[in-house]
């Protein structure tokens, strides 16, 4: 590990700019004739929460400077350093999230505030920083990220781990995740507690890996022993995957060893019964539906009320299986019940109204959303983008897009889904204005949002600009997957344009291979597992 010091911020990305209004790439010649909800029950253990989005125009300035004025390709001076800027620990933390979907510019920030400031930076920057690195599968990085703190005298916390266990989780190294786990005890200096060993097994579970959980948490009952939050974890896993049968047993289990399950644990339950069910067969619809009337029954036979969540997995139940009727019913049966809809429950509803066809409902249900003080999510939107872009609508989805865009009412899925749709349906200038807000709000450009833009460019054979954002992707650390490499290699060699592949080629290996000389202590490169 190397522990130069480094004078620049060095090779940073361009900013996301719009694919339609660039200048001319460079990767094409003159000559080219071409110009992915329904309610889960919360079973998790209240993980500790990274810093979140505050108010910060001095952070806002800074990290559109950042993106915006750095070579990825030269090094150059930081005009941080030209400026003569100092930064308050604050301010980096809040600049720091605002690049979370720029890693490799976010670790340059954060080595040079960490190497030519006064005071370090605090806890808050190493576990964004090592959060974020995780999120592009950079954990050589990352580790060395903490390694570094301990050296600093700023121990790692066990929020630094929870970030670093779930993103290895996450890129199915499950076997490093368990390692780092155990390792946690040598940097906090305190054994693992209860709480922290069934987070563990939470991450494992909400990731499908529910057999290797399944062996933790009978290999280390002598540590830890089974409580009502670790069974309701693991039977969620079992549910996830669809082992009902093994979920019944460990239920079973647990109330053989004197545990009384909680309301979260038979939400638990509902919702295993109704997810995997083939709900648009009517036998086995009418089946489930009789399974979790038995599960209410045995809910209040043990003195558990039923919740707001456990209506919510019914209404579910009955919108997956496009039963608008029936949903309507029971939202209507809950009112005259005394339980006040909440923002999940209507947007089960306007899901499967939007998912049958009956838009015209759906948008009257949102706006009585508004009328009885219930503010729609972006999720609830989402319903409506969609049902929009099954029918090619775009004009009614830029529509309600303008409307909701200021209120918080779309996120980083609603952005993905605009975006795809109206590349789909040519609307290139929807397309920018959709792209710039997202850039400018901060929610993106993420992986999902570069592959759904270039696969959208290829498909209506825009290779100039399917090329540009392509290698801007791998600029800002993103990997792209495999099917989006393929796709635009397929597409330039069936259109002719073997030497744009070939320059195309050559610059992904130069941004690959040199990352610049500030992040060599931090090896980044392909994470061996």
């Amino acid at each position: 590990m190397h522990n130069t010091n480094k004078s620049s911020m060095g090779r940073i990305a361009t900013t996301p700019r719009s694919p339609f209004n660039s200048p001319k790439p460079l990767l094409l010649s003159s000559s080219s004739p071409h110009t992915p909800t329904h309610p889960s029950p919360q079973s998790d253990p209240s993980p500790p929460s990274l810093p979140t989005l505050r108010p910060s125009p001095i952070a806002d300035s800074l990290s559109r400077l950042l993106i915006t004025h750095h070579n990825p390709f030269h090094a150059s001076e930081s005009p941080l350093q030209l400026l003569g800027l100092s930064l308050p620990a604050q301010t980096l933390t809040q600049t720091l999230l605002r690049l979370r979907h720029s890693s490799k510019i976010a670790l340059a920030l954060f080595t040079w505030s960490r190497d030519h400031l006064r005071l370090p930076p605090d806890p808050d920057a190493y576990d964004l920083l090592v959060d974020s690195l995780g999120r592009v599968r950079q954990f050589d990085a990352a580790w060395s990220l903490i390694a570094d703190m301990d050296r600093r005298g700023l121990p790692p916390s066990p929020r630094t781990f929870h970030s670093l266990i779930r993103r290895l989780v996450a890129a199915g190294m499950t076997r490093q995740a368990v390692r780092a786990f155990d390792d946690m005890e040598t940097f906090i200096e305190r054994p693992p507690t209860k709480a922290e060993f069934t987070r563990l097994l939470d991450t494992l579970c909400k990731y499908r890996h529910v057999r290797l959980a399944m062996e933790l948490f009978n290999a280390r009952r002598s540590v830890f022993e089974p409580d009502v939050k670790a069974y309701t974890v693991v039977i969620y896993g079992w549910c996830k995957i669809g082992r009902f049968d093994f979920a019944e047993k460990l239920f079973e289990e647990m109330l053989a060893r004197g545990l009384e399950p909680s309301v979260v644990t038979y939400n638990v339950l509902l919702n295993g019964i109704c997810r995997n069910s083939k709900h648009h067969l009517s036998s086995v619809f009418d089946r489930t539906v009789g399974r979790v009337d038995d599960v209410f029954v045995r809910m209040r036979d043990r003195g558990v009320q039923p919740d707001v969540t456990s209506y919510s997995i019914v209404l579910n139940l009955y919108s997956r299986a496009h039963k608008p009727e029936l949903t309507l019913l029971k939202l209507n049966s809950m009112r005259n019940d005394g339980i006040l809809p909440n923002v999940a429950m209507y947007t089960l509803v306007v899901k499967c109204l939007c998912s049958c066809g009956r838009l015209d409902e759906a948008e009257g249900l949102l706006e009585e959303m508004v009328v009885n003080g219930v503010r729609p999510m972006a999720v609830t939107h989402n319903c409506f983008f969609k049902a929009y872009g099954g029918r090619d609508d775009h004009e009614s989805a830029l529509k309600l897009y303008r409307k909701v865009r200021d209120s918080d009412g779309v996120d980083a899925h609603s952005y993905n889904i605009l975006v795809g749709l109206f590349l789909r349906l040519g609307r290139a200038d929807a397309v920018e204005e959709v792209w710039a807000d997202m850039v400018e709000k901060g929610m993106g450009p993420d992986l999902d949002s570069y592959t759904v833009m270039v696969h959208g460019l290829c498909e209506r054979r825009k290779w100039r600009e399917a090329c540009r954002i392509f290698v801007e992707m791998i600029e800002r650390g993103f990997l792209p997957q495999k099917v989006t490499f393929e796709t635009l290699y397929r597409g330039l060699i069936q259109s002719g344009l073997l030497r744009t592949w070939w320059r195309l080629k050559r610059r992904l290996e130069e941004e690959s291979l040199t990352f610049g000389a500030e992040f060599e202590e931090y090896h980044l490169k392909p994470y061996r597992r």
